[in-house]
């Protein structure tokens, strides 16, 4: 598959090489190209280019930007080069602003995600949740003795969260799906409770299991 990234900040570099690792096609999307010299050295088979650049090459695109840059992005990669294709959302509504106790704090209300407000501009586009609750060290291949950790993920088109889900399996994560879009109101926050631990005692190899009887 030909994986457009958007983002060249730790999680971009680490899922784009993530794919590459997988065997797809990856361009690593930027404002500036050249700061990624050293990542276009170290991943030979996948290549980098703008915003636009990446959208367009892709058929599945990966949003991994920090929150408040989410949809000034997705602009400059270009409306007509999402519609139709499935936007994987890695993206969490973090305020600059240093956490309180180790709790972050968000820009966004429980009545509304963050993913909702991109979705709803960018309707011609399926945007999955995944990869917002667990650090960049983690996303691929994570290895635990207690086995598949869980991706919790959400959207409202059942064909975009197959299509991930199957990326995940690949990556090494079991698949919770949450249900529509207004999931994320819940998903987004998950990614608080995952780095108290890393605030407050300096632990961030942790994942989220979710147990079924």
């Amino acid at each position: 598959m030909k994986v457009g990234v958007l983002g060249s900040g730790d999680v971009g570099k680490t899922l784009a090489s993530g794919f590459i690792k997988h065997g797809h096609q990856v361009m690593l999307g930027t404002r500036t190209p050249g700061k990624l010299a050293s990542w276009a050295a170290q991943n030979p088979a996948g290549s980098v280019g703008g915003f636009g650049d990446a959208a367009a090459f892709a058929e599945m695109i990966v949003l991994a930007v920090k929150g408040n840059a989410a949809a000034e992005v997705l602009r400059l990669a270009g409306p007509q080069n999402l519609a139709g294709k499935c936007v994987i959302d890695a993206t969490n509504p973090i305020q600059e602003a240093p956490p309180v106790n180790g709790v972050l704090r968000f820009f966004t209300s429980f009545d509304k995600s963050l993913m909702e407000q991109l979705q709803s501009e960018f309707e011609s586009a399926s945007f999955v949740k995944a990869f917002n609750s667990v650090g960049n060290a983690l996303m691929i291949d994570p290895q635990f003795e207690a086995g598949k950790p869980t991706m919790f993920i959400c959207g409202n088109d059942a064909s975009a969260k197959k299509s991930v889900s199957v990326i995940l399996d690949e990556f090494g994560w079991e698949v919770a799906d949450m249900g529509s879009a207004e999931a994320a109101r819940a998903i987004e926050p998950l990614c608080m409770l995952w780095c108290i631990p890393g605030f407050l005692r300096n632990e961030w190899t942790h994942a989220f299991k979710l147990l079924r009887k």
